[in-house]
């Protein structure tokens, strides 16, 4: 099983591999904040987060705590300040899933009152159609809704045997088929298979001060089957 990137994933979404310490905005230079702005969810969750975090020393720097009248906002409305040992000073929103599909707009105001709209869209994506409980080995190929008609997709597929590396790779996808070789099922053992399909999203922000910043939507779904002989 491939332990290595279920904790990547968990460092990327959950603690960032990032600084913790907290700072305020009113001790650095506006121009000086990094935007790290993330999203995630998965299928199974029903849910998505919104994480927006203000760094100063850059993508791993200090988080920072908006002291008025310093705020951001999500889609107009303001969000409170947060913070955990984990993560450091952070703005959080969680939303459904199905009310949270469309387009989008963070606004980050700074201490001078200037402002730093960033837009966005989400997108889920689905599949088509029902994963057999019993896949014999062959070429697979999965149908998804919610992509642009040439795409890319992080495609991983584990078994139970912790000497296999599976597959963990980025995918084109042409629309919407993700297609597994026969010849890439050679990395798994027969058995219980753990499918996992997700949409990443990264690139700087275009609205953001001389230091910069990311964002970043991650969203994927799970499935499970059993991989047999043909």
């Amino acid at each position: 099983m491939n332990q290595f990137f279920v904790l990547l994933i968990f460092c990327y979404t959950i603690t960032s591999c990032n600084s913790n310490e907290i700072g305020s905005s009113k001790d650095v230079n506006p121009q000086a904040i990094y935007f790290d702005y993330k999203i995630w969810g998965d299928e199974g969750a029903d849910d998505i987060t919104v994480m927006l975090q203000f760094r100063f020393g850059g993508a791993n720097g200090t988080t920072l705590v908006l002291e008025d009248p310093s705020k951001v906002e999500l889609d107009g409305v303001a969000i409170k300040a947060d913070s955990s040992k984990m993560t450091g000073a952070f703005y959080e929103v969680i939303k459904p899933v199905k009310e949270f599909a469309g387009k989008h707009n963070i606004v980050f105001t700074d201490n001078t009152n200037r402002q730093y709209r960033e837009e966005f869209s989400f997108q889920p994506i689905r599949l088509r159609t029902t994963v057999p409980a019993i896949i014999k080995r062959g070429d697979l190929v999965f149908e998804l809704n919610g992509l642009n008609p040439e795409d890319y997709v992080r495609v991983l597929l584990t078994d139970t045997s912790f000497a296999s590396n599976g597959i963990n790779r980025v995918d084109t996808v042409r629309n919407g088929r993700v297609v597994i070789n026969k010849s890439d099922l050679d990395s798994l053992i027969n058995g219980a298979i753990h499918l996992e399909l997700y949409k990443e999203d990264e690139k700087p922000v275009k609205n953001g001060t001389a230091e910069g910043g990311q964002l970043s939507i991650t969203y994927g779904l799970k499935r499970e089957f059993v991989l047999k002989a043909p």
